[in-house]
C-alpha cells in the first residue's frame, strides 16, 4: 500500500486537530459564542470518530496505528496553537483552513486508494471529503 504512511500522518493530523479544536471550543469569545462553541464541539466529536474509524482502518490493513502523542506530533502537518481567547472570526478562520487542509489530504488519500482499488478506505475518504465540503460551506457562511 503506497499511502499507509499518508493513512498514519491523517491519523496523526486527526489526533492534534482534536485537541486544537478543543482548544478554540474552549476559549472562543463573542457575540456566537453559543453557537461557534456548540459547532466546535460537534467537529472535535466527528474527528474523534474519524481518528477511531483511521486507526481500525489501518489495523485492517495489517498495520499498527500510531499511538502516542510524540509520534502524533513527529507526523503532524497541523500547526498547535496557545490557548488564549479566541475572537469569533478568529476562530472560524483557523478551524476553516484546518477543514480545507484536511480536506486536500482525505482527496489525495481517497485517490490514491482507488488507483489501488481499495474499495473500504476510498468509501471512508469520501465520506470525510463530502463532511469537510459541508463544514466549509457553514463556516464561510458564518463568516459573511
Amino acid at each position: 500500500m503506497k499511502y499507509a504512511d499518508l493513512l498514519q500522518k491523517y491519523l496523526s493530523n486527526l489526533a492534534v486537530l482534536n485537541v486544537k479544536f478543543h482548544n478554540i471550543h474552549w476559549n472562543v469569545i463573542g457575540g456566537q459564542f453559543v453557537q461557534v462553541h456548540v459547532f466546535t464541539e460537534e467537529l472535535y466529536d466527528a474527528l474523534f470518530e474519524s481518528y477511531d474509524e483511521v486507526a481500525e482502518l489501518l489495523k485492517m490493513k495489517n498495520l499498527t496505528p500510531l499511538s502516542t502523542m510524540a509520534e502524533y506530533l513527529e507526523k503532524t502537518d497541523i500547526e498547535e496553537i496557545k490557548a488564549k481567547d479566541f475572537s469569533i472570526k478568529e476562530a472560524l478562520e483557523l478551524v476553516k483552513k484546518d477543514i480545507e487542509f484536511m480536506k486536500e489530504s482525505a482527496t489525495n488519500i481517497r485517490n490514491m486508494a482507488d488507483e489501488e482499488g481499495d474499495f473500504e478506505t476510498v468509501a471512508i475518504f469520501e465520506g470525510y471529503v463530502a463532511a469537510f465540503s459541508k463544514n466549509i460551506w457553514f463556516i464561510g457562511s458564518m463568516l459573511k
